[in-house]
């Protein structure tokens, strides 16, 4: 597709998103659109709702159109990955996956669309869906789809990549707080979480360019003077709340064999058995796939077990 000449580009992450010195923000990719609605294929029907009206932040809803009326089902509130900076809920490949996790695990899926960088720099992210966990708990005995459906009981965060990040700190910040009170979580899914720091470590070492690029890409989404060693993308730098403090009973961590954010992930899980946290944690290595494969192509058999493992973990008592 061909771009209009717009001025010199003061930053571009190809082939993502293309930054002018005016400021204009070109996005390349994850622009895409998948209206909500019923989806043939899996049966889940979804819905779109603005549930922050400040700021027009939205979500859209799952459930399996089979799912009878006061038939509680676990509920899923998930981020989307894209560094920060790509996709949103209509992705088109993001609505394909999510539908097939849905009717695989039988459950209803809150999918958050925040605000991305660079028009909206970090932390507004982590901002916009810690406001909507918030809408979740305040909603929940007035929102027709959480009422007639969700069992409270069962509350889990989800997300991939920098979703997984998200969903790690809110989980740290729930504990002791008044939301944590109102909205008790039972598991976080971690799939390919994003974590990150300025030292590296295994495959980084010698993989520049990889380390390199991912070096990037946090630097442009985050104005801190701490760059890949900010508390919000290095859980283990200094200034960083010990994982005892997780506020779930269980945790699945989901890597890739040939993801550069996969020893990050093996790190996050080791220091997590041996902090205290009294939940159980299980890690799950994918031989032979790279960072959120299961997005890219939902139907191939490693995507297919990682949604039976999904349906196990959501569905455990």
């Amino acid at each position: 597709m061909d771009h209009p000449v717009k001025g010199e580009i003061s930053h571009e992450i190809f082939p993502f998103i293309r930054q002018y010195k005016d400021g204009t923000v070109e996005r390349l990719a994850g622009t895409e659109i998948a209206p909500a609605g019923l989806d043939p294929e899996t049966n889940v029907l979804s819905v779109d709702t603005v549930i922050i009206q400040e700021t027009g932040v939205s979500a859209r809803f799952y459930r399996p159109s089979s799912a009878k009326l006061g038939q509680k089902l676990p509920l899923v509130i998930y981020y989307h990955g894209g560094g920060f900076f790509v996709s949103s809920t209509a992705d088109p490949k993001y609505h394909h996956s999510l539908n097939k996790i849905v009717a695989e695990s039988n459950i209803v899926l809150v999918s958050v669309d925040y605000r991305l960088a660079p028009e909206n720099p970090l932390p507004t992210g982590y901002h916009d869906s810690w406001a909507a966990l918030q809408w979740v708990a305040t909603h929940g005995k007035t929102n027709a789809w959480l009422k007639d459906y969700v069992d409270f009981d069962r509350v889990f965060l989800a997300g991939d990549s920098c979703g997984a990040n998200m969903a790690h700190h809110f989980a740290l910040r729930l504990n002791g707080s008044e939301l944590g009170q109102e909205l008790e979580i039972q598991g976080i899914a971690m799939l390919f979480p994003y974590f990150w720091g300025k030292d590296p470590i295994g495959e980084e070492i010698t993989d520049h360019f990889r380390k390199s690029m991912v070096d990037s890409w946090w630097m442009y989404v985050c104005p801190s003077d701490r760059g890949c060693d900010d508390p919000l993308i290095n859980p283990f730098t200094d200034g960083s709340p010990s994982l005892e403090g997780l506020a779930c009973k269980r945790v699945v961590v989901i890597v890739g064999e040939k993801d550069i954010l996969r020893d990050r992930g093996r790190v996050y899980f080791g220091n997590l058995v041996s902090s205290g946290w009294k939940g159980s944690a299980e890690m799950v290595e994918i031989k032979g796939e790279d960072h959120v494969f299961h997005i890219f192509d939902p139907n191939c058999d490693n995507a297919r077990s990682l949604f039976k493992r999904l349906h196990t973990f959501f569905n455990q008592s």
